[in-house]
């Protein structure tokens, strides 16, 4: 009896140890990690812009070039942002690109409608957006007006920011101060043209998309990457007829948008939250995986060779605003809930690299989950930003599949993956492995042979601290940062990792 409860104890052990085992071939990647899965999302909404990036150019003591905020652009470029979506979001379907150059007192007003009713001055407008992402050293992502605009207005639009030639909108653009043409090469041909884009059918908008892209010119130095107005989370049929009425040769990318949402009559506090709220939270942020799964699986069957991008344009943490503030502002803090959220769902994308090429965390400055908050002359980093600050690294690299079973994270009833990881191998031959574990009360032991290549060194960092509920104030600007992470060995190219609870680490092996 006791030979048969040993043996039923050892494989008990064994069966623990390989829960937790996985093997990384360093040498079998195939697919890039774009480096524009990484950008971000600027609307005309609450203060992301006024206040956010732009304090304009008098009356302020904030330092500034042209008013944009010189710290937030510094910031920005240490993250490596690829590219910057703007004007919106819904804004951008009652946004008029001519209200917004010229000189500025000459702009008209018009009401933002969508995002707390307030008085919009244009002060902030094509050029000052276009010469801005040239100080961050981001591609600029600009969302056409399809909802109350027209085919011409748009058309004239790409003129204007790209012709190098001379024509009536090249020429305004030389009055207005800019030589030489941005040459902007993304553009959305409308938003959730679905909602509030213009509540259209799928097959409405699909003639719609055809009708703009045909007048979109291509010119010298900018071909258009043109991305049509996706599905919201799982409506799979509007993928199916984007796919299947747009021609192919008018269509380099199909926009996606999932916000990882509890309940959108009562979404929860941003910072005040119990555990079931989190887990509430990471079943949603986790439902990526499948709702990538399945619209790529439409979009292979149209398109076997992979050539449209799937562009995830709007994705990350939505709560309830913070008390005291405009409810249309949606205003909302970030914690460590937000940075295991932000790593897992980084680690999806490095997944999908093969067909999402493309992504825009909402929002970058003061709304949802921002990467970073100001108050008048002060400016924090939240836990997002330093996410994906240490997530750069895999920028342009490539993809290493990488899967490890660490049990489950189990709340109640119900049960999450506690262990989202991926990996990297970037041109210098240096190999990144990103790990978040998802459980916040359990450290995870994590082995991983190493193979394709031999490894003498491994280094990193974690972010994480006491409380999932901790974050940045500007009082306490540097409560949760990333430091050296010490929990990670490497012999005989088995690399060995205690990850701690709800936690995010990136290691490099040399």
């Amino acid at each position: 009896m006791k030979t048969y409860i040993s043996l039923f104890l050892l494989l008990i052990v064994i069966g623990a140890s390989a829960q937790n085992t996985a093997v990384l071939n360093t040498d079998l990647g195939s697919t890039i990690i774009d480096k524009h899965i990484y950008g971000h999302f600027s609307e005309h909404l609450g203060r992301c812009i006024y206040g956010g990036f732009y304090v304009g150019e008098s009356n302020t003591k904030i330092p500034n070039t042209q008013g944009v905020r010189l710290d937030v652009v510094d910031a920005l470029k240490k993250l490596k942002v690829p590219n910057l979506r703007w004007p919106g979001g819904c804004f951008a379907d009652t946004y008029h690109w001519k209200d917004g150059v010229g000189p500025k007192a000459k702009r008209p007003t018009i009401v933002n409608t969508w995002w707390g009713g307030v008085t919009e001055d244009n002060s902030f407008g094509t050029h000052d957006f276009l010469n801005m992402c040239e100080l961050i050293g981001a591609e600029p992502y600009l969302s056409g007006n399809v909802g109350s605009g027209t085919v011409q207005e748009l058309s004239e639009w790409v003129q204007y920011v790209n012709f190098d030639g001379v024509s009536p909108m090249s020429n305004w653009r030389k009055e207005n101060g800019r030589e030489k043409p941005w040459n902007v090469k993304f553009w959305g041909i409308g938003n959730e043209a679905w909602g509030c884009g213009g509540n259209m059918v799928a097959e409405y908008y699909a003639n719609i998309y055809r009708q703009y892209a045909t007048f979109m010119s291509n010119s010298e130095k900018a071909k258009l990457f043109r991305i049509a107005s996706g599905a919201s989370s799982d409506d799979y049929h509007w993928t199916e007829v984007m796919m299947r009425d747009i021609p192919h040769n008018m269509l380099e990318g199909i926009a996606l948008h999932h916000y990882s949402v509890i309940d959108w009559g009562k979404k929860g506090s941003a910072a005040d939250f119990s555990e079931q709220q989190y887990f509430q939270t990471m079943q949603r942020a986790l439902l990526m995986d499948e709702l990538i799964t399945k619209h790529a699986t439409i979009m292979d069957k149209y398109d076997p060779k992979k050539k449209v991008a799937l562009v995830v344009d709007e994705w990350g943490g939505w709560y309830d605003v913070e008390p005291g503030t405009n409810p249309g502002f949606l205003f909302q803090q970030n914690t460590i809930r937000d940075a295991i959220l932000a790593g897992a769902t980084l680690n999806i994308f490095h997944k999908h690299s093969d067909r999402v090429r493309m992504a825009n965390l909402a929002q970058t400055v003061n709304v949802l989950q921002a990467v970073v908050l100001t108050d008048e002359e002060k400016m924090i980093l939240t836990p997002t930003y330093h996410v994906m600050e240490m997530y750069n690294v895999h920028q342009d690299a490539t993809y290493l599949p990488l899967s490890i079973s660490g049990g489950d994270y189990t709340f109640g009833s119900e049960k999450l993956p506690a262990i989202s990881a991926s990996a990297s191998k970037n041109k210098a031959g240096l190999v990144h492995v990103s790990l978040v574990n998802i459980d916040p009360k359990n450290v995870k032991e994590i082995s991983i042979e190493l193979r394709g290549g031999k490894y003498a060194s491994v280094s990193g960092r974690i972010l994480t601290s006491a409380k999932l509920q901790d974050h940045n104030t500007f009082e306490k600007p540097d409560a949760v940062k990333p430091v050296a992470f010490k929990q990670a060995s490497l012999s005989s190219n088995v690399l060995k990792v205690t990850l701690p609870a709800h936690s995010v680490v990136v290691l490099e092996l040399k």
